[in-house]
């Protein structure tokens, strides 16, 4: 198993699409936060079965929630997600985040 870290930003995001839903529906928020938990666990397990999108970032698709993990694998083998994705925003939000 690979440690996971949130970039600052990424943990802003979830935590705002998480109050989000919950503000749409109670326990909602909840309830996107399982999936989310869910591919941290097989990103921690196994990151190099996501595809590469963007220079050396990986994505990591939700279920059932329009949301993806963006994330690199760093020279440590430590996997930093960067982006906690929307997927009809402009990738370019998160694009500028890569070095």
């Amino acid at each position: 198993m690979y440690p996971v870290i949130f970039a600052p930003a990424a943990r802003a995001e979830m935590i705002d699409a998480q109050d989000w839903y919950e503000n749409e529906a109670t326990g909602l928020g909840r309830r996107f936060r399982a999936p989310v938990d869910a591919v941290i666990q097989r990103v921690s397990a196994n990151p190099r079965q996501f595809p590469v999108v963007y220079k050396g970032v990986r994505r990591a698709l939700l279920r059932r929630f329009p949301y993806a993990l963006m994330f690199v694998v760093d020279a440590g083998e430590t996997l930093t997600v960067i982006a906690c994705f929307y997927g009809s925003r402009d990738p370019e939000d998160w694009q500028k985040r890569v070095n």
